[in-house]
């Protein structure tokens, strides 16, 4: 089975599929046919008995995926109530879909914002040694919610509070996301969709029921926090964050310089 929704590669070999976000010259940002596209793809997985395992990266060197892409969404309008809010990137990620088969990220490069969709719904990461990993959500007046949540359930308390706060002026190498957990493993940009797929092999090897019961007991053992969480991001992300043309002038106006630790 191949499949290419717009924005979007898809390979399959031996059980696995190979999905890749395919925008290069937008940093891999997710604009809605994508986000369509992306959500068709996880339910296209959950029906066939041919995809055992999904690795999901992204096209080029220079970026896994740098979120929603604010030019294809801006004047998206959202309802009075923040007990409705309309968010493009809700249903982009495979748990969102109910998909259980294993899902591992191989992260070439940066990964932020609505990357973390992706990234909180994987069974584990597999990262470029060139990657990155930040939240610019604070920068421009936005609330970081599902994002942090996400995170909140692969990293310690302060590791995710000072990511989800400072913003675009600090980048988290790969290391140091390997050393708080986020990443399972750091290699050398050429040897990731290597490593990756390999992995991939070995797990699409073995009896798919026991591999998909062991993923839903995995996250049993933290859904229940995650869902209470996400139940208020909608609220938060309403009355937190700035109006839309006040985050497109912080957009427009962002800074160059970061640190990186």
């Amino acid at each position: 089975m191949t499949a290419s929704p717009a924005g979007l590669r898809c390979e399959t070999k031996d059980g696995v599929a190979l999905v890749t976000l395919d925008r290069p010259d937008r940093h891999n940002a997710i604009d809605l046919a994508t986000a369509a596209g992306l959500k068709a793809l996880w339910q296209q997985f959950r029906m066939t008995d041919e995809i055992n395992v999904i690795v999901l990266t992204g096209s080029g060197d220079r970026a896994f995926c740098t979120g929603i892409d604010r030019d294809a969404t801006a004047g998206i309008p959202q309802p009075s109530s923040p007990f409705c809010v309309d968010d493009p990137l809700h249903a982009i990620g495979p748990k969102a879909n109910d998909l259980w088969k294993p899902v591992i990220a191989a992260v070439n490069g940066m990964a932020c914002g609505g990357a973390f969709y992706f990234l909180g719904e994987s069974e584990f990461i597999i990262a470029a040694a060139h990657a990155t990993f930040f939240d610019p959500h604070t920068t421009y007046g936005m609330v970081s919610a599902y994002e942090a949540i996400s995170m909140a359930q692969r990293m310690p308390y302060g590791e995710v509070m000072r990511m989800s706060l400072m913003g675009t002026a600090e980048r988290l190498t790969a290391q140091r996301a390997y050393e708080t957990g986020l990443v399972s493993e750091v290699v050398p940009g050429p040897d990731l969709l290597e490593t990756a797929l390999r992995t991939a092999a070995v797990i699409a090897s073995h009896p798919t029921e026991a591999v998909q019961g062991t993923v839903r007991a995995v996250w049993s053992a933290h859904e229940a926090a995650r869902t209470h969480a996400l139940a208020h991001a909608p609220h938060l992300i309403a009355l937190g964050s700035l109006p839309l043309e006040r985050q497109a002038e912080l957009f427009t106006a962002r800074r160059r310089d970061f640190r990186v630790r």
